[in-house]
């Protein structure tokens, strides 16, 4: 199982201390010690899970806008997006908890166009405001004449947001675009045509749902 580089420092944090409990233990023969060695390699395995990255394919196409992240649909509605498609937009946003791989990848092939980021709170990723008001990173993909912005929020836990993107890029629908640690939010914004394919509560597979359809494409 492969994993994502940014998760190297984590996962070797972890098999440090669960090795350095399990000598502890082997050493005087404590069963407290046993236990804390035993919820250290858990806890290390744990790390190795969350920070998996593993390879994802299914269905490409110009008109198809494929998931992001892995999770779970909880808002889909109009909005005003005023930073890089300057208008009315279909939102579709998409929660993580700590047990979805949280590898983001890109929804559609294109050139990278905008790429903004701007520091915030941290509230609850779920919530409505967390899209305005949270630490996130906006990345904008001009798409055969269509313009797709993709927004990584964010949330309770998450404190570091990784975005590989760079203002002129050509990137391809379902490679890796980022990662956000320890649970969070992305946001898919789309012109308002488009077609949703999910729906509220819906969970998707980063780089494998299709969530919406581009209308013309």
């Amino acid at each position: 199982m492969s994993v994502a580089r940014e998760g190297l420092l984590f996962i070797g944090i972890g098999a440090l201390l669960a090795a350095g409990a399990l000598l502890a233990a082997a050493v005087w023969r404590s069963w407290p010690l046993w236990l804390l060695a035993f919820v250290c390699v858990v806890l290390a395995a744990w790390v190795v899970y969350f920070f998996r990255d593993p390879e994802r394919t299914g269905q490409r196409g110009g008109g198809l806008v494929i998931a992001p992240a892995d999770g779970r649909i909880v808002m889909i509605t109009e909005v005003d997006e005023p930073a890089f498609l300057h208008g009315k937009a279909l939102r579709i946003s998409i929660f993580m908890n700590v047990f979805n791989v949280h590898v983001n990848r890109y929804p559609v092939s294109g050139t990278v166009r905008f790429v903004h980021y701007n520091p915030g709170k941290f509230l609850n990723a779920a919530t409505d405001k967390s899209s305005l008001e949270n630490e996130q990173m906006s990345v904008g993909i001009e798409s055969g004449g269509t313009r797709v912005l993709v927004r990584q929020i964010a949330g309770l836990v998450a404190r570091r947001i990784v975005t590989y993107s760079r203002e002129g890029d050509e990137v391809d629908q379902g490679e890796r675009m980022g990662i956000i640690r320890f649970g969070s939010r992305v946001d898919v914004f789309l012109p308002p045509t488009a077609v949703p394919e999910v729906r509220v509560g819906q969970t998707t597979l980063a780089g494998v749902s299709v969530i919406a359809r581009l209308a013309g494409r």
